[in-house]
């Protein structure tokens, strides 16, 4: 297989408000096509925000797929999360690998993680 290309839909009944969390509070830029208006950039992967006829609240199981945002300063990167408002389930732990990993939900439920590779 040889995919030139990788779009994640999240799908919600608020797009809108969903797409605002990942905007203005995530920090994710918008894609460069102002055509697009709907997806937003997470480096090399397009996230876009719609609606589908059977999503409806929140996320039954939010740890069924993470969305893993490696960063350079996950302890700024969380200090500036934390705050906006947003609240860590999981806040800087250790990994055997030598990562560490902090993770939170947006207002559907969904995780996301943010991952810092082999700390000073």
């Amino acid at each position: 297989m040889n995919v030139g290309l990788v779009i994640l839909n999240i799908n919600s009944e608020q797009p809108q408000e969903l797409m605002r969390f990942y905007l203005d509070v995530v920090g994710l830029p918008r894609h460069p096509d102002a055509n697009r208006e709907s997806t937003l950039m997470a480096g090399p992967l397009e996230l876009v925000f719609d609606t589908h006829s059977a999503v409806h609240g929140k996320a039954p199981q939010p740890e069924r797929m993470l969305l893993n945002l490696f960063v350079d300063d996950i302890a700024a990167e969380q200090q500036r999360l934390e705050s906006a408002g947003v609240r860590f389930t999981r806040s800087q732990g250790r990994e055997g690998w030598g990562g560490v990993i902090s993770t939170f939900a947006d207002p559907d439920g969904n995780y996301l993680q943010l991952i810092q590779f082999k700390p000073e």
